[in-house]
């Protein structure tokens, strides 16, 4: 009986492969023997992805110059956003393009309002020392007074640290309820047509419940919770560091999917693009993908999909669209 192949054979396989493929066209014996691999084991999609996804981002990273560390497109850090990480990210011209600028000293007045515009992230430090990450498309509003923090997140996505001040709690208000903390690191985000999702991966979160005679939710690190209307629905559930990791790698300017189906992915890029996917097949919508990929690459992560999946690839103005081969093909 043969022995199943290794998670790391795999991965050493599919990196084998990417390299042969920034080479130049494969041969027909070449391409023959890669789509025979590919078929071979479920596992070998997963990893020619995250190997595509790894090269992508090291070729762009080059422009960075001599002072690149290639540790910076390794799996996130769930760790609050560091000054080095905050240079390295502008220092790309294409990913300064993309993801806009990433604000730093930022004063927050009481009332102020912030945002982003699509694919900007920014940073924007409180004067008690808490700071506020803005993902795309993401507006809030602080208020401050000498007994209550209170930022109002009205739509999007953020993520919350929070200095230790025992006089006064802060408050996030979201969709008419609220979450306080002493101290802690969480993530907020209110998308459209979705429950408000929370997410702290440090400290300890209290959600206020929707109605007077429920009790509120306690929220502990690595743990996540889905808002509703009605505290029946209303589980926190507890997640591993990896799903943390995954969940705030917008953070870093990439996109984690493990398992997601294509077509979720593709719902993911156009918060952050104007370029949008379209997936003309539906069975090609239903691939999983797997792999971390740059946020603001919408047409380099369609190029990995179109290889792996053996899809066609079609660039029409600010539209890709990825669709099956013919047999004629």
């Amino acid at each position: 009986m043969d022995q199943r192949e290794s998670s790391r054979d795999i991965d050493q396989a599919a990196s084998d492969w990417t390299a042969r493929l920034d080479r130049g066209p494969l041969s027909a014996r070449e391409e023959d023997a890669f789509q025979a691999w590919l078929k071979g084991d479920p596992r070998r999609k997963g990893a020619m992805l995250r190997a595509q996804a790894m090269a992508m981002m090291s070729e762009s990273a080059q422009a960075l110059g001599d002072d690149f560390d290639p540790a910076d497109f390794a799996a996130p850090k769930v760790s609050p956003l560091s000054r080095r990480q905050a240079l390295t990210w502008g220092g790309g011209a294409a990913v300064a393009a993309s993801l806009g600028a990433l604000a730093i000293g930022l004063p927050a007045a009481a009332g102020t309002v912030i945002s982003t515009e699509r694919g900007e992230i920014r940073l924007a430090p409180l004067k008690d020392g808490s700071t506020v990450l803005l993902n795309t498309e993401t507006k809030i509003r602080i208020r401050y007074d000498k007994g209550r923090r209170i930022v109002a997140l009205l739509k999007g996505e953020a993520y919350f640290s929070v200095a230790r001040d025992d006089r006064r709690p802060f408050i996030v208000e979201v969709d008419g309820r609220r979450l306080s903390t002493a101290q802690a690191n969480f993530r907020v985000r209110k998308l459209d047509q979705a429950p408000v999702d929370v997410l702290v991966n440090q400290g300890l979160v209290e959600v206020a419940p929707a109605l007077v005679s429920a009790h509120a939710v306690r929220l502990a690190s690595n743990t996540r919770l889905l808002l509703s209307d009605g505290p029946a629905a209303e589980r926190p559930r507890a997640i591993t560091p990896e799903t943390v990791s995954r969940e705030l790698a917008w953070r870093e300017g990439k996109l984690a999917f493990e398992g997601e189906t294509l077509k979720q992915a593709a719902e993911v890029f156009a918060r952050y693009s104007d370029t949008r996917i379209q997936i003309g097949d539906p069975f090609l919508a239903r691939e999983p993908v797997t792999g971390l990929f740059a946020a603001n690459d919408p047409v380099g992560f369609s190029r990995a999909i179109a290889r792996v999946f053996d899809a066609r690839l079609d660039q029409q103005g600010d539209t890709v669209v990825l669709s099956r081969r013919s047999v004629a093909e």
